[in-house]
């Protein structure tokens, strides 16, 4: 009798000794739950990101299209990969071929897009600190688009080459087609991990060492004078708010590598260079969608006064765009 009740929690019978069932439990159910909370959460906030973003003219700046590259590949996250992982993990629901493929490729674009937004968020933090006389004639609008088009275009390319003759010969690999995953050479593993963490998260932390050096230096100097003109007093208010967004913007970052990390310890660690897009360190990397927008939030005001006018529906007023957020 115990026998056949624990076989009935099972969501299939193994086909063979690869394969591993799925158990239903109370527990599963919580976590389910919890999974699906989290996803509505990142969905949401990432959206208010990208509306934010886009339809208040006063937002309309360099920095803030890199926030919003970064923004538009969370909010794919949330809409695509994790409601596929919470399915493919913790329900009984197992993907096709094409499914499985399709979802692989777009996580690993959108983890390479999100690596190259953070990458452009450190550079243009860098120039506006260090170099700021020359902020305004190098980094343009133009040119940020540019940069963000490129860094999605790079990805998908980038992604397509990495992937393709490993999607073809997975199946070879595995004998359980009920899995999700991508058996990833090693030459490739070398490649992804220096062009996707290792590269980018060198740049990242020069880059913003550097910034903190120059942001506590002019602090410090700042401290020193008596500003008495009302012209040096913009300037020095306008660095303050330079600060303050390269502050906010770097505990994004360290949050980002923090989560990124676990999907390359595996590889550190020197085990199979196997990816499941439903594992607990994608998973992991997934929930930074989540984070981004919430430490929006705290440090920025303009995030949470936005919130307020498209929650309260004034976003639909003529001329709603045109409202000071800053």
């Amino acid at each position: 009798m115990v026998e056949t009740l624990e076989q009935v929690e099972l969501c299939i019978f193994p086909l063979n000794t690869s394969c591993i069932s799925t158990l239903v439990s109370p527990k599963a159910t919580l976590i389910k739950t919890l999974s699906y909370y989290i996803v509505l959460l990142t969905v949401s906030l990432n959206l208010l990101v990208v509306i934010s973003i886009s339809h208040f003219r006063q937002l309309h700046t360099t920095t803030n299209v890199f926030l919003l590259s970064l923004a538009v590949s969370d909010l794919l996250v949330g809409l695509t990969v994790m409601p596929t992982e919470i399915v493919i993990h913790q329900s009984c629901w197992f993907p096709g071929k094409i499914t499985c493929d399709v979802f692989l490729f777009l996580s690993f674009i959108l983890t390479s897009s999100s690596v190259g937004s953070m990458v452009l968020i450190s550079v243009d933090r860098y120039v506006a600190i260090c170099v700021p006389l020359h902020y305004s004639s190098m980094i343009t609008t133009k040119r940020a688009k540019i940069c963000v088009s490129l860094c999605w275009l790079c990805s998908v390319i980038y992604n397509f080459i990495i992937l393709k003759d490993n999607m073809s010969q997975k199946y070879m690999f595995n004998p359980c087609s009920q899995e999700c995953t991508v058996f990833i050479s090693s030459i490739s593993w070398i490649v992804d991990f220096i062009v996707t963490f290792f590269g980018p998260v060198t740049v990242i932390i020069v880059l913003y060492m550097r910034v903190f050096v120059v942001a506590v230096s002019q602090a410090r100097v700042m401290r020193s004078q008596i500003v008495a003109v009302k012209s040096r007093t913009l300037i020095v208010v306008a660095r303050k708010s330079e600060m303050k967004a390269a502050r906010a913007l770097g505990i994004v970052l360290l949050v980002f590598i923090v989560c990124l990390c676990p999907l390359y310890c595996p590889f550190l660690a020197g085990e199979d260079s196997t990816f499941d897009g439903s594992s607990a360190q994608s998973w992991i990397f997934s929930c930074n969608s989540t984070l981004n927008p919430l430490i929006y939030a705290f440090f920025y005001p303009w995030f949470r006064k936005s919130i307020k006018i498209i929650v309260s529906f004034q976003i639909l007023q003529p001329g709603s765009c045109e409202v000071k957020i800053l």
